[in-house]
């Protein structure tokens, strides 16, 4: 309901302010109430006169009101007509004039009058006229022809239609005519040229005018134009042209603007108020004119003012009487300018300040009607009662008129009534209606009960209690079942009953009571409020740039009330999407693949529910690389520079940081381009410098942050003029090539640097230190100069000069040469050697004459070598050394030299030829040096306490040996060193026994020789003397055995040593040269599988040891099998295949718990027992919890060695029982390892000293006791 009405202070007393607000309330239907006007046609109603012409008029009332109407102010019988029907149950006439009969016929002023026993509302004056599309009137046009830079005015004039026509000019084939600066069309519809072209010459001018409301056009006939060159015109073309075919008023020069309209310098303008103010200036001139606007007294208005008709209209929108004053137009071309100032005055129909409203009273009562309007002139306010003045209509006690107020007191029920209020003046009219309906009703709630409301968290909620009663009824509203009345400081009470909440929050949620009031009687409703949380989008849409062709992604995550169903729509630029399959919706992200540059611009993302809705936004800028620039233009055309411009292509939303302007030289590079210059991105010219005499072609490239673009099209040709040369040969050089010549070179110009045609050299030479004149020579287009006949090394002076048939160069720089060279003369002397140790020695010379070097001195060379041995002496060869020392220095150091030898050096002088001849030989000799480390150094025949060292002397002894030194000392089993013992050795020996050496002990050797200048490097060996002195034991890897499959082999070997060492495989392909391939054998192990190899293939193999003692096995060759072929069917698939397998690990099962019972009743197994009688401490089992050996024994043998021992207490092995190892059980095996390198063969070798125990070893032992003996 619409909220009360406010009075002016002290126009009416307090009493009627309160009693105003009973016209707040609308009157329920099933209420006796006067008629109320809810429809009807406008006031210049026009028809279209090929349809049945409709007056609307609709009212509402209790009891319906019944309807009459009126024309052109008398009473209108509809029932004389046939034509004429109301429709029932309104007041709104058909007439039927498709049948027969015509519009004009019904022209004129209807009123619509609504009347029950309440009384009676009228509606406006309707005007009712049909619409009129007239012909235009029959016309022959005469052809224009006028010369250039004249100005024209087509006239339209199209006829008077209602409404009026849209006029618009086009040609035969129906398309619209360019318009511009120059050319356009005026508010009048005519066709105005600042100055015509010969462009404009053509003969199908034609003013269209359409006019809408009957959908038609119509058009003039065609005009015919042709505009001439004022040189065309002769004489007698002017003589047969009669004044109205020629327009020769004015000439085609230059000249200032004129208006063509509005004429004059000012001109006035009338508009009303709300209306569209349109302001037009169109001048002519040569060149066009520029139209702008100012208001004289004020600024025109930002966002109500508009240009049209390229700024020859001025619009303002909802004109008001502000915007009335002085405006001026301004035309202004390079000659002068002009202004013509328009007057505007806005006048105003009256429009509504305070409508009058219904007014619904109780016996008794008092209240007001109020009329209120404004006006440019103030308008006239009239009142009518039930359609009649009020002047003339039945006396009422009860109203006062006071102007444009009615005031009641006292009602009763006779003062039930319908008032019109008129405001007019000369612009128009307003008709105003409002009933007094008085009543006396009990209070009603007009809202449904137990309606419930849905309300976001801090947002206003408004609970509606629409109410009906007269008296009119107080409200109050209640919370829960026994609240109090809400307060007016918590809460707004507005005065059609509606209980805001401004800030609902949860709590707010619960049911609320509305109760009206009045002397009649009560009425309350109860409606119900629940509060919800707000929609919110927690992960909002973020700005993109991404470049052409690639995919942008944007998410949109939202959180909503779990009571609410959520719906989120995406949108660009406020619109739907494109309906493309690159735009993909999938949850929450939005997908644009392949993006364009029409997928840049806004994307919001909205989530709806039926509370709330919230939106986020985010722009996508596509990016690219700049499009090429284009329009190149060549300008400013000098000899030697020239100015190019061009337009810039589109930069893709990357700004354009710098143009690249690059050149062809069509003359002589052909198809190459060239860098010319680069500017920055906001500079779209550049003054280009030139070089004479090239065909020049220019094209530019833009460049932003994401690349350079394509070039742009290829500019004009541009061939500038021929000049002399502006530079000369670069690099100009003399150099003799021989020593009676003199060679001139140069870096020639290249066609570019030419500057014109018949491009030629200006060769000049002349004796530094002579008197001799310059002797020129011109050659062609080459690169160098021969000057035969000159003295040796002599320098010479010369230049090259470039020239061309335009002329010569500027004079070229001078530059130093020499003539050839030849070898030099003379040898360096007095040589002679410093010896400085026996591997340094340092050379003198004295240098020879510069004259004797002929040519450019680079240095002296010594020539040195070792005088050979006399077993050495027939070989041809001397290895010569030789060091080349720069410049002229007379001094040298001969660095690496030998110890103790004999040395032949010379010298020689160097120059750019050759060396000169040699100096007489010097001899000289190193002194002795310390000598190298013994070339070998072993230690043989091991005993209990001696050990037996052999050597070879040194490879290089650099001297004299005087002797050997040796020292050693022991290392026990911690690693641990003992004492050192020195000994000393003569030089002659090279074998040298240690006796009194303590048994089963490990020594270090340090070995070296001496000379007279002291000792040199040593070498180092360790050995170990034997435990048991009637067998020595050397380590070596022993009966190497190759198994070989088709990708694999396995390795076995035995190890003769006492100590305990980790074993390597070394292998490698027969024949080849890549190293050895290493593999580490984990632990202690005799045996190695070798996986990954190559069928069909010869391998190499050997077995070393690392630690303390290195040595390696013999060689051993195997070859692998040949590759099988492979097989359809996979064996390990095929069911007989998986059925053998179950069997025989069946059997292995069995086996096993076989040799487990054996075991636990004491049996001996042949290994076992063998075992038992060789107890050979090298082969004891090691136990696998601390390390150490001891023996086997089954469940009634428990007699293991003392932990870590390896030899009885005495420290003495017996000879017989080393004897057996397990070398002995190895014999017979036939080398079976499985391909990991895990054994599987069995001990069945026999040993001839043991025969009694072969019957026992005849029963094949179990693969357990194998394993047990192996390990």
């Amino acid at each position: 309901m619409p909220k009360k009405k406010h009075l002016s202070a002290g126009r009416v007393p307090l009493i009627l302010f309160l009693c105003q607000m009973i016209s707040a309330l609308d009157v329920p239907l099933d209420l006796v109430q006067p008629p109320t006007i809810t429809q009807q046609s406008p006031k210049d109603y026009i028809i279209d006169p090929r349809e049945n012409i409709v007056i609307q008029c609709e009212a509402k009332g209790k009891p319906p009101p019944s309807f009459s109407w009126t024309r052109n102010g008398t009473h209108f019988d509809i029932d004389k007509d046939p034509l004429i029907t109301m429709k029932p149950g309104s007041g709104t006439l058909i007439i039927n004039i498709m049948s027969e009969g015509k519009a004009e016929t019904y022209e004129g002023i209807y009123q619509c009058t609504a009347r029950n026993e309440r009384g009676a509302a009228i509606s406006n004056n309707i005007i009712v006229r049909p619409s009129r599309s007239p012909l235009w009137t029959k016309e022959k046009l005469k052809p224009i022809i006028l010369p250039s830079g004249q100005s024209l005015i087509l006239s339209c004039r199209p006829p008077i239609g209602l409404p009026p026509a849209i006029i618009f000019w086009m040609d035969n084939s129906f398309q619209r005519l360019p318009q511009s600066e120059r050319v356009s069309q005026g508010l009048n519809g005519d066709l105005y040229f600042s100055n015509v072209l010969p462009e404009d010459t053509r003969d199908d001018y034609i003013c269209y005018a359409r006019f809408n409301h009957t959908q038609t056009i119509q058009q003039k006939q065609p005009i015919s134009l042709k505009v001439i060159l004022v040189d065309e015109l002769n004489d007698t073309t002017a003589a047969n042209l009669s004044d109205t075919e020629f327009y020769g008023a004015k000439s085609n020069r230059e000249r200032p603007p004129t208006f063509l309209t509005p004429e004059g310098n000012a001109s006035n303008k009338e508009e009303l108020r709300g209306n569209v103010l349109s302001l037009e200036c169109i001048a002519e001139g040569l060149p066009t004119p520029l139209i702008y606007w100012i208001k004289e007294d004020g600024i025109l208005p930002i966002n109500r003012t508009f240009y049209r008709n390229f700024q020859k209209t001025l619009q303002i929108i909802q004109v008001s009487e502000a915007d009335s004053g002085n405006y001026q137009c301004i035309a202004k071309n390079a000659l002068g300018a002009i202004h013509h100032t328009i007057s505007v005055t806005v006048k105003a129909a009256p429009y509504w300040i305070m409508a009058p409203q219904n007014l619904v009273l109780s016996p008794g009562e008092d209240g007001a009607l109020i009329c209120r309007a404004n006006g440019n002139p103030k308008p006239r306010i009239s009142w009518l009662s039930n359609g009649v003045p009020i002047e003339i209509a039945p006396h009422d006690p009860s109203r006062k008129i006071n102007g444009d107020t009615i005031i009641f007191s006292n009602v009763q029920e006779r003062s039930s009534a319908v008032y019109q209020c008129n405001a007019s003046n000369e612009y128009g009219y307003l008709l105003g209606n409002a009933f007094v309906n008085v009543l006396a009703e009990p209070p009603r709630i007009l809202t449904s009960a137990n309606t419930l409301y849905q309300v976001i968290a801090n947002r206003p909620a408004l609970l509606d209690c629409a109410f009906f009663g007269s008296p009119l009824p107080t409200i109050e509203w209640f919370k829960g079942a026994k609240g109090s009345a809400l307060r007016e400081d918590i809460y707004v009470l507005h005065e059609n009953g509606t209980l805001e909440i401004p800030v609902a929050q949860k709590d707010s949620t619960g049911t609320y009571t509305c109760v009206a009031r009045n002397k009649l009687g009560m009425a309350k409703n109860e409606v119900h409020l629940e509060i919800k949380d707000p929609t919110r989008i927690i992960k909002q849409p973020e700005y993109a740039v991404v470049q052409r062709g690639s995919t942008v992604s944007f998410e949109c995550k939202v959180k909503h009330d779990h009571t609410l169903i959520s719906t989120v729509i995406w949108l660009k630029d406020n619109g739907e999407l494109p309906s493309e399959g690159r735009f993909t919706i999938d949850k929450d992200h939005l997908e644009v693949a392949d993006v364009s540059d029409s997928d840049g611009g806004t994307y919001t993302c909205v989530a709806n529910t039926t509370l709330d809705s919230v939106s986020a936004s985010a722009v996508l800028s596509v990016v690219d690389v700049p499009n090429p620039p284009f329009d190149l233009e060549l300008t400013d055309q000098l000899d030697k520079s020239v100015q190019l411009s061009w337009t810039p292509g589109d930069d893709n939303n990357s700004p354009i940081t710098k143009f690249i302007i690059e050149y062809e030289d069509a003359m002589h590079e052909a198809g190459l381009w060239h860098y010319q210059a680069e500017v920055p991105g906001t500079q779209t010219t550049a003054q280009l410098k030139l070089s004479p005499y090239v065909n020049y072609s220019f094209r530019v490239m833009a460049e932003n942050s994401l690349g350079r673009s394509l070039p742009s099209e290829t500019s004009e040709q541009y061939f500038t003029k021929a000049a002399e040369p502006d530079k000369n040969p670069m690099t100009v050089e003399g150099l003799g090539s021989e020593p009676d010549n003199l060679v001139i070179t140069w870096q020639p110009l290249n066609g570019f640097e030419s500057n014109g045609p018949g491009l030629q050299y200006k060769v000049s030479w002349r004796q530094k230190d002579g008197d001799d004149e310059w002797t020129s020579v011109v050659v062609a287009n080459v690169s160098k100069y021969i000057v035969s006949g000159t003295p040796t090394f002599v320098p010479y002076l010369i230049k090259v000069q470039a020239l061309n048939d335009v002329g010569f160069a500027p004079e070229p720089a001078v530059v130093m040469g020499h003539s050839g060279e030849d070898l030099p003369m003379v040898a360096p002397g007095n040589v002679h050697v410093n010896v400085v140790n026996s591997t340094l020695a340092e050379v003198h010379w004295d240098p020879v004459p510069l004259k004797s070097v002929r040519g450019h001195l680079q240095g002296y060379r010594i020539y040195y070598w070792k005088a050979q041995s006399s077993s050495k002496r027939n070989r041809r060869h001397i290895e010569k050394k030789i060091l080349t020392f720069q410049g002229s220095k007379t001094h040298g150091m001969l660095p690496g030299l030998e110890p103790f030898s004999h040395y032949t050096l010379h010298v020689r002088v160097v120059n750019g030829k050759g060396e000169g001849p040699a100096s007489p030989t010097r001899v000289f000799h190193t002194p002795e040096g310390v000598p190298s480390a013994p070339s070998s150094l072993k230690i043989v025949n091991p005993t209990l306490d001696s050990l037996t060292l052999e050597w070879d002397p040194p490879s290089h002894p650099n001297g004299i040996l005087t002797e050997y030194t040796l020292k050693y000392q022991p290392i026990n089993s911690t690693h641990e060193l003992g004492p050192l013992v020195d000994l000393k050795i003569p030089a002659n020996k090279t074998r040298w026994t240690l006796k009194n050496l303590n048994f089963s002990t490990r020594y270090k050797f340090y070995f070296y020789a001496q000379t007279s200048a002291g000792s040199g490097s040593q070498i180092t060996e360790e050995a170990v003397t034997i435990m048991d002195e009637g067998k020595t034991v050397n380590p070596r890897i022993s009966k190497l055995t190759v198994a070989a499959a088709e990708t694999y082999a396995n390795i076995s070997w035995e190890y003769e040593r006492p100590e305990h060492v980790n074993f390597y495989v070394e292998y490698g392909v027969v024949g080849s040269k890549e190293e050895w391939r290493k593999e580490i054998v984990n632990g202690s192990r005799s045996f190695f599988g070798l996986k990954g190899l190559m069928p069909g293939t010869a391998y190499k193999v050997r077995v070393g040891a690392e630690g303390d003692s290195e040595f390696v096995s013999s060689e051993d060759v195997f070859e692998t099998g040949p590759a099988m072929a492979s097989r359809q069917v996979d064996i390990a698939t095929q069911g007989w295949f998986i059925g053998l397998m179950c069997a025989v690990a069946l059997l292995i099962l069995i086996l096993l718990i076989v040799c487990f019972i054996r075991r636990n009743k004491g049996g001996k197994y042949p290994v076992k027992e063998k075992e038992d009688a060789h107890a050979d401490p090298e082969i004891q089992p090691m136990k696998e919890d601390d390390g150490t050996f001891g023996e086997y024994s089954d469940a009634e043998d428990h007699k293991p060695l003392k932990k870590g021992s390896r030899t009885p207490s005495d420290r003495t092995v017996k000879k017989e029982d080393s004897d057996d190892s397990l070398v002995d059980y190895g014999e017979g095996v036939n080398g079976q390892f499985n391909e990991d390198g895990s054994f599987i063969g069995q001990y069945s070798g026999k040993k001839e000293k043991e025969p009694a125990e072969g019957n026992e070893s005849s029963e094949a032992p179990s693969p357990v006791n194998a394993m047990n003996s192996f390990v």
